[in-house]
């Protein structure tokens, strides 16, 4: 068996001739926080796409656990255990946060489009979703409407619903986009938390966070791998530094584990 959850050999994506993934090999280790960065347009939310099936590659192959997956479908995709979260949060608003925990236990059920039945046939999933509310920080909130939740809040119940459906690979892309200090350091403990037998891949600006929770860091640029490794060594690389355009050396070398 091999040490690697997910990989790709030679992705490529294409739009009308604009390369907008090029020859990617991604190799994200079982067990480890991954984080996928690089300077706008760089090509990580297609990336994204790509590995969930939002999107076919022009050539390339992907792999999760050994076996190719790189002709399904994304509901295919996530029935494996590869779910991902979005740069938007995406919850119900008009739902208690207790309820849109359940939609994503629903899909274990079974009972996800059976329409008919009544709404108290969920009440069995009640506890289960209260557990996972509680790992997100979030029980005192279980009967509050999610429209009312801060931002930060509704990213936990995002990743609490992820949860719902039990991924063994959570790709996370920007959990912690246009939050404020205290709440980036809140979803950033939070990853960290849920991380524990599970893998995560993650598209994250904020270096702050990707160097104190991540194992190995690919940089894209023009839509290829620039450098890879351990945070102190590609925080260090003149290649990232200069496809950062001078910044990267104090978004890289700025930030502290």
């Amino acid at each position: 068996m091999t040490e690697y959850i997910l990989r790709t050999e030679n992705l490529v994506k294409e739009f009308l001739g604009f390369v907008a993934v090029d020859k990617v090999n991604l190799q994200v280790k079982k067990g480890h926080i991954h984080a996928l960065i690089g300077p706008n347009g760089a090509g990580k939310t297609t990336c994204f796409n790509l590995l969930t099936k939002f999107i076919t590659p022009t050539s390339g192959r992907i792999f999760f656990k050994d076996t190719e997956i790189t002709r399904e479908r994304p509901a295919q995709i996530a029935r494996r255990g590869i779910i991902r979260s979005f740069q938007i949060s995406a919850v119900f608003p008009q739902l208690t946060v207790l309820e849109n925990v359940r939609i994503g236990l629903q899909r274990r059920t079974g009972t996800s489009f059976q329409f008919w039945r009544s709404e108290h046939c969920l009440d069995t999933l009640n506890e289960r979703a209260l557990e996972l509310l509680h790992q997100v920080d979030l029980s005192d909130f279980a009967q509050d409407l999610t429209v009312h939740l801060p931002y930060g809040r509704k990213r936990a119940l995002e990743i609490a619903t992820t949860l719902a459906m039990e991924p063994e690979l959570m790709l996370l892309d920007e959990p912690t986009q246009g939050m404020g200090h205290e709440d980036v350091e809140r979803i950033t403990e939070l990853i960290r938390k849920v991380s524990i037998g599970r893998s995560i891949l993650m598209v994250e600006h904020n270096m702050n966070v990707v160097s104190s929770i991540a194992d190995c860091i690919t940089v894209l640029a023009r839509g290829a791998v620039l450098a890879e490794g351990p945070y102190e060594s590609v925080s260090r690389d003149p290649a990232v530094m200069q496809a950062y355009m001078g910044t990267a050396e104090t978004q890289l070398q700025g930030a502290h584990p």
